[in-house]
């Protein structure tokens, strides 16, 4: 039991460690093209359970069907709520870093153009899985470091609209949307 709790602190502690070098590190300039043909969502499922509303960006943008991928997080895994939504727990943190979460490699293993971190607290796992994601441009909430999103909404993360709008505008005045 000790040691299993020893073993927990040095995780946590690797894992500080990678995420201060990695928002540490200058972003290499992407060579994609502007545009959103790709969405990636890490939502706090504990602060708000509704992650499937993210699929209405879909229709907003004009997007392919699987254009949007959606992964959850939860600081506990409760087995008997059912959830559409893949995730991941605090007990899948690894060394160095790493959450070992299948789900979680597969969303990290893509390219988004949009990386949408729909979180306000300041959690290391989504943290971490948000420098993990190749996006092009990251957007999220105040309250989290500043180092982890380009773009920063000071709105409640209950009310979908109104960041769906503010998202909207904010993509248009920087070309990424007609």
């Amino acid at each position: 039991m000790v040691f299993k709790a020893i073993q927990e602190r040095f995780k946590v502690k690797s894992a500080l460690k990678y995420l201060e070098d990695e928002l540490g590190n200058s972003k290499n300039p992407s060579d994609r093209k502007k545009g959103i043909t790709s969405i990636g969502c890490i939502v706090d499922m504990d602060n708000f359970s509704n992650a499937e509303v993210f699929y209405e960006l879909l229709k907003d943008f004009s997007l392919a069907p699987n254009a949007i991928q959606i992964i959850g997080y939860k600081r506990d895994n409760d087995k008997n709520t059912p959830f559409s939504i893949q995730f991941f727990t605090d007990k899948e943190l690894g060394w160095n870093g790493t959450i070992e979460n299948g789900h979680v490699s597969e969303f990290v293993g893509r390219e988004y153009d949009l990386l949408i971190n729909y979180f306000n607290e300041d959690r290391l796992l989504l943290k971490l899985l948000s420098a993990r994601a190749n996006a092009r441009l990251k957007v999220g909430f105040s309250g989290v470091d500043a180092k982890v999103n380009d773009l920063i909404f000071n709105s409640p993360m209950s009310d979908f609209q109104t960041f769906k709008n503010e998202l909207k505008k904010y993509l248009k005045v920087l070309k990424e949307i007609a």
